[in-house]
């Protein structure tokens, strides 16, 4: 019989494996969600300096060019191996383009190819397609609109970022023929593979919202969301823990002795795979967690981009971290309203902070 701290104890385990090396990581992972915000770094570089030997701020971003990566949806937007990309596709759009748009790409497609590399900067110069209102009701440079919509179809990748802006090259690994019904059921429940072994264990739920968010990468195949679903339960382990069916990759056991934690203090990115599922965020930590960068400062109760803050396998409060004139600065709250009195948390807790300021490259306070 399976128990909730067991399935807690696996899923902080199993996510936090051994530090490896970056592409080793991405593998394991097989998806590392991205956000722009930087505080005190990206997301992405926030999770993945927890299972990367020696990680620092943006080494992803460095390595991005020489590793076999794509920036790309798939649950959310993210990086994935480009294999896995490559499983998306064909990928249809929302969005049906008029035959003066598949001109456009045409144009703008025979130009990348042409110089191999191209900043939206001389795509822009090139063809001047003028500004378009983007779905946050401002504008937004028509060019970059329709590269964004090429990188979505498979028709070109990033290659790198300049200054945060994506650089462009065409993209022909992916092949954009029919498949049959066969090979898109096969692709589906790779992709479920995937996203499953990143984020068990799961709830019927979770695992349903899993589906759901798949749409994002594949939208083309949300018809076949419930077909996917019904297979996917069917192949996974799974068993009954506090009211919930929770499931998980058939060739591991939660209630393993091998999934042990450890003493070490760590501070979380908000979309770290360990603590992404705020419903099971809930039910293994018994308080409720919000990312609160998008609420007004008056209302934020935890701040503007709190990191949980986890000693052993327990998600104790969090920390809200910034770099000031070079400095580390922390600032940690606690569910409980105090620290724990165990000596041992505080010696942790001093060395994460001393990991982190490694991490970004500050001297000491």
């Amino acid at each position: 019989m399976i128990t909730e701290a067991q399935l807690r104890r696996y899923a902080i385990a199993r996510s936090l494996f051994r530090p490896t090396t970056l592409a080793r990581a991405i593998d394991r992972l097989g998806f590392v969600q991205a956000d722009p915000i930087r505080a005190p770094a990206r997301a992405q570089d926030l999770t993945l300096r927890h299972r990367v030997t020696g990680y620092r701020a943006g080494d992803l971003e460095r390595s991005y060019p020489r590793m076999a990566l794509e920036e790309d949806f798939f649950v959310n937007h993210g990086f994935v191996p480009r294999a896995t990309s490559a499983l998306m596709h064909p990928r249809t759009a929302r969005r049906v383009w008029t035959p003066e748009r598949r001109r456009q790409a045409d144009a703008v497609l025979a130009f990348v190819r042409e110089r191999g590399v191209a900043h939206p900067r001389e795509v822009d110069a090139q063809f001047s397609h003028g500004k378009v209102v983007n779905w946050f009701g401002g504008t937004s440079n028509a060019t970059t609109q329709l590269l964004d919509e090429m990188q979505y179809r498979g028709l070109i990748r990033v290659v790198r970022r300049n200054s945060g802006t994506r650089v462009y090259a065409v993209r022909d690994d992916i092949d954009l023929s029919p498949l049959d019904d066969a090979a898109i059921e096969a692709r589906i429940d790779a992709l479920v593979d995937v996203a499953v072994n990143k984020y068990a264990p799961l709830t019927t739920r979770a695992l349903g919202g899993l589906l759901s968010r798949l749409g994002v990468g594949a939208p083309q195949w949300r018809g076949r969301r419930g077909a996917a679903l019904a297979r996917a339960k069917q192949g996974l382990a799974h068993g009954r823990v506090g009211g919930e069916t929770w499931y998980w990759p058939r060739a591991e056991d939660p209630a393993s002795r091998r999934w042990r934690t450890d003493d070490a203090v760590r501070l979380l990115a908000p979309f770290d795979p360990i603590v992404f599922d705020r419903q099971r965020f809930e039910i293994f930590w018994g308080w409720s967690y919000r990312f609160e960068a998008y609420t007004p400062s008056p209302k934020r109760k935890l701040g503007y981009y709190a990191l949980p803050l986890l000693w052993r396998d327990q998600v104790i409060g969090w920390g809200n971290i910034s770099a000031v004139d070079g400095v580390l600065k922390s600032t940690l709250g606690y569910v409980d309203g105090d620290e724990p009195r165990d000596p041992a948390f505080r010696d942790n807790l001093e060395a994460e902070l001393e990991r982190m300021r490694l991490f970004l490259g500050l001297a000491h306070s």
